[in-house]
């Protein structure tokens, strides 16, 4: 069964995108409505004996607009900072959090500013750090080296002209289990462009670590790997290797979609599901309300889902191509949540982002939380 989630009625007067409006609202369902299974896309593991994880201790706090969370083989964790540019070293081998560097050209605007970091899958031999981020021009992806103990290295543009605005800027990048690296796009406010396939907005995006479209994409020297999208922030693989990834709705419904390669999600004919076959549906969707879902992360094959405005991490069970029921775990407890990590078996970070302009920030924020499970 594929579900939909509407935890809330009435009317939405507000866009999802960190709360920012840009559209008219219009009424949302009174019931859940109903999602048809994607097609070819094969089935997938069971989750079972589910466990609701518990806050263990903080990993760090006292952290400006944190964004983007990249984890080093030693455990420790880069953390990007979304208004000033800025790169912090933390985690158990560094305490307390040291700033390594500033990445130059990032200018913070609205939702932009430095968002998504990577390290490479080879890091401990080639030192590279991938940033994602927002310029006067444009949104981009570059490459710089990061040796401990030095200053970062200069940025190598990798990837220029993802269309960038104050809201809808998408900016997570992830490595996948093939190697190659992922980029979830917004439309930047310009709707057409996510059907446009010549644009590089409202996509997600599969390159080579060397920036180039990777080998075995759906359109010939593209770096596209689905289209269709608003505003993709959270991207996470299964253990079949199968992509996940999260996005902002408008006025109605946010998503967690399954993604296939060149599959078409529909934005902006399309929030939510549909009967339009053209179209791939959600596997869940929630009131913008209740989510406003940046950062995802898959820990023993069940999605954790950060809420922004919905001030909740959402816990959903990957059950063959869907998820049964999410559950909300510590709702308003720590105010906004940006991302969740998968650490290690057993363990997520949590990162709030009260900081951001639309929070109230509490003693201590923005922090990054440690949960275990069981």
């Amino acid at each position: 069964m594929v579900l939909a989630v509407a935890l809330a009625a009435g009317l939405a007067a507000c866009s999802s995108d960190d709360d920012s409006s840009s559209g008219k609202a219009t009424p949302r369902p009174t019931a859940p409505v109903a999602a048809t299974q994607p097609p070819n896309v094969p089935a997938g593991p069971t989750a079972t004996g589910v466990v609701e994880p518990v806050v263990a201790g903080e990993i760090a706090r006292d952290l400006n607009t944190p964004w983007g969370v990249a984890l080093l083989p030693d455990r420790d964790a880069l953390v990007s900072s979304r208004d000033t540019g800025t790169i912090t070293r933390l985690g158990p081998g560094t305490v307390p959090p040291v700033v390594v560097g500033t990445v130059p050209g990032s200018v913070h605007r609205g939702e932009g500013g430095l968002l998504g970091i990577a390290v490479s899958p080879t890091f401990a031999t080639d030192h590279f750090l991938y940033a994602y981020l927002t310029t006067a021009q444009d949104n981009r992806i570059v490459r710089m080296t990061y040796v401990p103990g030095q200053p970062l290295g200069q940025p190598e543009v990798l990837l220029a002209g993802i269309p960038a605005g104050s809201n809808h800027n998408g900016g997570r990048i992830a490595f996948g289990p093939d190697g190659m690296l992922y980029a979830g796009t917004g439309e930047a406010g310009q709707k057409p462009s996510a059907q446009d396939r010549s644009s590089l907005g409202g996509k997600i995006l599969r390159l080579t670590p060397d920036g180039r479209p990777a080998p075995g994409n759906p359109f010939p020297n593209s770096p596209v790997w689905s289209l269709g999208h608003r505003n993709v922030q959270g991207l996470a693989w299964d253990s079949t290797g199968r992509l996940w990834a999260s996005e902002f709705g408008q006025d109605t419904w946010d998503e967690l979609n399954l993604i296939r390669s060149g599959a078409n999600y529909g934005w902006p004919a399309v929030e939510g599901s549909s009967d339009n076959p053209e179209y791939m549906n959600p596997v869940a969707q929630w009131a913008t309300d209740d989510a406003s879902p940046s950062g995802i992360a898959i820990l023993g094959d069940v999605v954790y889902l950060a809420g922004l405005k919905g001030e909740r991490l959402w816990q959903a069970p990957i059950v063959g191509s869907t998820v049964s029921e999410p559950r909300a775990l510590f709702q308003g407890r720590y105010g906004r949540l940006r991302a969740v990590v998968t650490v290690g078996s057993g363990e997520l970070w949590l990162v709030t982002n009260n900081t951001d302009g639309r929070g109230t920030p509490r003693k201590g924020d923005d922090r990054i939380l440690r949960l275990v499970s069981g």
